[in-house]
Formats: C-alpha cells, sequence, structure tokens
C-alpha cells in the first residue's frame, strides 16, 4: 500500500499536467517550480494520515521569502492545488492570501542626470570591439522615444517603419504586454529628431525595415545588449546602479518609463488640470489594463515634486483603498 507522500507525490504529477493543458509556457514554468518546491517540502514533513494540516501550512507560509507579491502569487498556486487534493477528498487546511504590499520604489532619474545621459548617449564612440555600427544613431534615438513616450524597452525595440506615421506623429505599437493594441502620440520635437534619424538610417519608404536594428539587420537591437550600453553611460555619468532608498530598484531602462509618467501627472497638475481627469488618459496612454496599474507609476520619491505627490496621494486614497489581495 503507498504511504500518503507517494499519493501526493503522483497527485503534483496529475494536478501539473492539467495544468499544462491551459497554462502559458511562462506561466506553466512559474507554476511547477512553486509546486516542486511545496513537493519537496511536504516530503521533508513527518505526515502520518491522509491529511495536510494547518500546521504545515503555516509553517510553509511563514518560511517564503521574497516580495509580497511573489508570496501571494505562490499561495494562490498552491492553494489551487490544495483545492484540487479537496475534491478528491483528501483532507487539507487552506491558507489565507497574505496581503500585497507595495514594495516596489522605482528609481527616479533626476533632470541633471537625464542631461548627462543623453549628452553621453549622443557622442557614443565606435570600438572594434562594437559589434553594431548602428548604435551611435539607434541608442540616443531610443532613449528619447523611451523617455519621450513612456514606452516599455520591449515595445520600443519591436517598432518597425510600418508602426510609425512620421506625418502624423504616431507610433503604432501592436506588440505590447497582455497583446493589446495603441496609438501613441509623440512631440513634435520628438517626431522631427526622429525623421532625421530614418532619414541617416536609409529607413524611409522601407515599410518592414526594424526601427532600431542589430548589426543583424532582421534582428532587431537585443534587451541585454541595450541594458549593457545604458550601465556604461551610466557609470561615465557618475550614476551608481543601485538604488538611492531602501527597496529602491537602481537604474535601469524601464525607469524611463516611470520618469515619463510622473512628469506627466506633474505637469498636468501644474496646467491645472484635474487629477481624475487626467490620470485615466495617462492610463490608456501607457497602454495600462486599469488605474491600478497606473498608480504603481505614480508612487515615487516625495523630494522631486512634493505639492503634485500630496495631491496624488490624497487622490489614490479614494481611488484606491487599501484591500486585502484576493484571487
Amino acid at each position: 500500500m503507498q504511504d500518503f507522500k507517494s499519493i501526493l507525490h503522483i497527485e503534483f504529477a496529475d494536478f501539473l499536467s492539467m495544468r499544462e493543458a491551459v497554462l502559458s509556457e511562462s506561466v506553466y514554468a512559474h507554476d511547477c517550480h512553486y509546486l516542486t518546491t511545496f513537493d519537496s517540502y511536504l516530503i521533508d514533513c513527518n505526515l502520518q494520515h491522509k491529511e495536510i494540516s494547518e500546521s504545515v501550512i503555516t509553517e510553509w507560509v511563514k518560511n517564503l521569502s521574497g516580495k509580497s507579491s511573489s508570496i501571494a502569487n505562490k499561495v494562490i498556486v498552491i492553494r489551487l492545488f490544495l483545492r484540487y487534493l479537496s475534491s478528491i477528498g483528501i483532507r487539507v487546511f487552506m491558507p489565507p492570501i497574505p496581503k500585497v504590499t507595495d514594495d516596489y520604489v522605482p528609481y527616479i532619474f533626476s533632470d541633471e542626470e537625464l542631461k548627462r545621459i543623453f549628452l553621453l548617449s549622443d557622442n557614443i564612440t565606435l570600438t572594434k570591439s562594437q559589434p553594431n555600427p548602428y548604435i551611435q544613431l539607434e541608442f540616443p534615438m531610443m532613449l528619447r522615444i523611451m523617455y519621450g513616450c513612456g514606452l516599455r524597452v520591449g515595445e520600443t525595440l519591436a517598432l518597425k517603419m510600418k508602426d510609425v506615421d512620421l506625418d502624423g506623429g504616431i507610433l503604432i505599437l501592436k506588440q505590447t504586454k497582455g497583446d493589446k493594441q495603441r496609438l501613441v502620440p509623440m512631440h513634435q520635437t520628438l517626431t522631427s529628431i526622429l525623421i532625421r534619424y530614418c532619414l541617416a538610417m536609409g529607413l524611409i519608404g522601407k515599410a518592414e525595415a526594424l526601427l532600431f536594428p542589430s548589426a543583424i539587420q532582421e534582428v532587431p537591437l537585443s534587451v541585454k545588449a541595450a541594458r549593457n550600453k545604458l550601465n556604461t553611460i551610466l557609470k561615465y555619468a557618475g550614476i551608481s546602479l543601485k538604488g538611492k532608498a531602501k527597496r529602491e530598484r537602481g537604474p535601469c531602462l524601464h525607469c524611463l518609463r516611470h520618469v515619463f509618467a510622473f512628469k506627466s501627472f506633474a505637469e498636468a497638475e501644474k496646467s491645472g488640470r484635474s487629477i481624475d481627469a487626467s490620470v485615466p488618459y495617462l492610463s490608456i496612454y501607457l497602454g495600462h489594463d486599469n488605474l491600478k496599474e497606473t498608480e504603481s507609476y505614480l508612487k515615487f520619491s516625495s523630494e522631486l515634486f512634493p505639492e503634485a505627490m500630496e495631491l496624488f496621494e490624497d487622490y489614490t486614497l479614494q481611488v484606491f483603498p487599501e484591500v486585502s489581495y484576493d484571487e
């Protein structure tokens, strides 16, 4: 007769097979990691009966590490497995989902830091070890699009000429997070710079040409190459790769999107536009699913725009009340 641990091991495999049929490859990989880790934990436990008790689950939750959102995700996946076990007659304790706290603080470049970054990017010198001859032109343009439009780095690097309306000054984003599409208007100054860039790169009239090609023209500049180039520029600009404050993420390409979001909000506030009128438009412009997603882009150090920050905090207290994380 099989012992309980062996039965559980078999049920893990069956449950994972069911999950594989309905999940994307990346989500399934995460679930596999969470479940196999939980399986290993149960193997080490002294399970005497066909039951996963409260003490066993509580001890597992207590030893989880990482961000609060990651811990909540792990508990949610294990709850699904426990619910499955319950459906086949095994007694289990169902843990509550831990509350998710806002434990991410992005790095916000100051105006002086941005000035140094753009100056250095505009003066990139090619070396024999540099495999991409286009980096001198495309990296400064990539930074300006990310800073001026708040695009994600992947969205920026995926752009082709057919996605760029130079006459209307609009970027047409087709490959975005959540498989959404959106139109992103550019400032006239940015459009003028982009036109000169496209002329210099010989991209005009080539609909399928990548806006930011790598040394292999059919392949876009990689996120890794762009990240490495920024890190080099940050080093020469005297900007530490570590965050200034506790829990603050160090400077990175994605921080340009955060700078765009916050400066857009601050500019709207200075222009006299009400927060409840401007934030929804900003959310749509950034390609967010909801205002809650936009909120994380507007929680920054109050050192930058203290008056705007105070207004936004008052606004978020009304729109986003503190609630427990739930399924």
